[in-house]
């Protein structure tokens, strides 16, 4: 049956065609994440998991969902969207494994004002890329055109990531006064607090294909610096034994994120001058004007992921760290007390 006006889908801005070609085209990336438990591929009406095959005998689940925030606008304004799937999913395997949990599959949503097929499936490459390096298998998603919600080539992300853990090994456990809170280096912003870059560089006249003030090659790149994936050197020091809980430094900085692995009654003490401030932080706190409070409270600062350690394994946790690849900053430890001190100061 026609409609008076010989009206099509495509004509009202949705072209089922470039969906269907972007999933073809992506279905080599999804399937380079498989690891054991993946039964089946992308194009079902559900994605389907066997724990049993990925090596569980008595699970608990754990589930995150996160996205990027307004680091987006900057891949937009830019075209630069190829490691911007990178953030979306260490944004929720990052929390996963804080809750002591391996990342098994992740699902993605993506929304569009109008779907380029290029421009999608390199984003959804760099989703694949962050599966790969945190060993979880893109397993589903959503690709959602929707003419009149997103205009010109906007478009937004989200991502879901499911993980497990045996019955009785979750974290946070056994916190306690004492222990030695192990700071793990940051790539960058990450994908926290991007509005206030954005009113930074504006303030500072700058545009996205300027020289950046802090580093070598132009700003908008500079500032897409992915973030950090610790999946892999943070089950390795876990299973190695010494490790009481981690916690991933989002919005809200250590300020704010530290206590939430913290029980009642007790705090943590961090000596500010046991790592250097990345050049970005001191350009946006000078550009910006920001006090060392509101930059802790607002931004990584650094530090990407603390590690809560035993005393007495805090070395032995700390050059594990080291082998697998990151850069380890003893902060301070877990004292008696409510949220977080600071002495010292950047530098």
């Amino acid at each position: 049956m026609t409609g008076k006006n010989g009206l099509t889908y495509a004509q009202a801005g949705v072209d089922i065609d470039a969906g269907n070609a972007l999933v073809e085209r992506i279905k080599p990336a999804a399937k380079s994440t498989d690891r054991p438990g993946t039964v089946s591929g992308l194009g079902g009406f559900g994605a389907l998991f066997d724990l049993k095959a990925a090596g569980y005998t008595d699970p608990v689940l754990v589930a995150a969902t996160d996205g990027v925030g307004t680091k987006l606008r900057i891949a937009i304004e830019t075209g630069e969207v190829d490691t911007i799937g990178i953030d979306l999913v260490a944004m929720c395997v990052n929390d996963l494994v804080c809750q002591g949990a391996e990342p098994l599959f992740f699902l993605d949503y993506f929304a569009t004002g109008k779907l380029e097929v290029d421009a999608a499936a390199r984003i959804v490459e760099g989703i694949a890329a962050g599966c790969r390096a945190s060993g979880c298998a893109l397993i589903g998603g959503e690709t959602a055109e929707m003419p009149g919600m997103y205009h010109g080539g906007d478009f937004d992300l989200a991502g879901f990531a499911v993980g497990a853990m045996e019955r009785g090994t979750a974290l946070p456990a056994g916190v306690a006064e004492g222990n030695v809170l192990l700071g793990l280096a940051a790539d960058g912003v990450h994908s926290n607090g991007y509005s206030l870059v954005r009113r930074i560089v504006e303030g500072a006249g700058l545009g996205w294909t300027d020289p950046a003030p802090f580093a070598d090659g132009p700003l908008g790149p500079a500032l897409l610096t992915p973030t950090r994936l610790y999946v892999r050197p943070a089950l390795a020091a876990i299973r190695a034994g010494g490790v009481r809980a981690l916690a991933h430094i989002t919005g809200g900085g250590l300020t704010e994120n530290l206590p939430r692995v913290l029980p009642e009654g007790l705090g943590a003490t961090i000596d500010l001058s046991a790592w250097r401030l990345p050049p970005v932080f001191a350009w946006l706190a000078q550009e910006g004007g920001l006090e060392t409070a509101e930059l802790l409270k607002t931004f990584n600062a650094g530090i990407g992921m603390v590690v809560v350690a035993d005393a007495a394994r805090a070395d032995a946790v700390a050059a594990l760290l080291e082998g697998e690849g990151e850069a380890v900053h003893r902060l301070g430890t877990v004292t008696a007390g409510q949220g977080v001190t600071y002495e010292g100061a950047l530098a």
